[in-house]
């Protein structure tokens, strides 16, 4: 199991149209097979660092997802909805492996 980290860059001024994408991104790529652990907007600190993050099988089946996700009409209309607001200044995307299994029980 990998886990993709996107790191955005986003126009503070236009943190509403990263919520929309981020929602919309709620629907799609569940459907298309990746498991979305969710997006994550800014709040407090930055105004211009967001996070999309999800985990996925494996390279391979990123490979299959991101066909299946350009494909999928809510996938292409985001898409074009980035490109048409321009609230992304940049997008970074890395794959990590969890390490630090197995995790002791949380105390209360």
């Amino acid at each position: 199991m990998l886990t993709c980290i996107i790191r955005y860059e986003i126009e503070p001024t236009k943190k509403d149209c990263f919520i929309e994408y981020a929602k919309n991104w709620g629907q799609a790529i569940p459907r298309c097979g990746a498991d979305l652990i969710g997006y994550f907007a800014p709040h407090e600190g930055s105004s211009t660092l967001a996070y999309g993050i999800y985990n996925i099988a494996s390279l391979a089946a990123y490979e299959e997802y991101r066909g299946r996700l350009a494909n999928d009409p809510l996938g292409q209309a985001n898409y074009d909805f980035a490109q048409r607001e321009k609230f992304l200044r940049r997008e970074d995307r890395t794959f990590l492996k969890l390490a630090s299994l197995p995790h002791a029980p949380q105390e209360a």
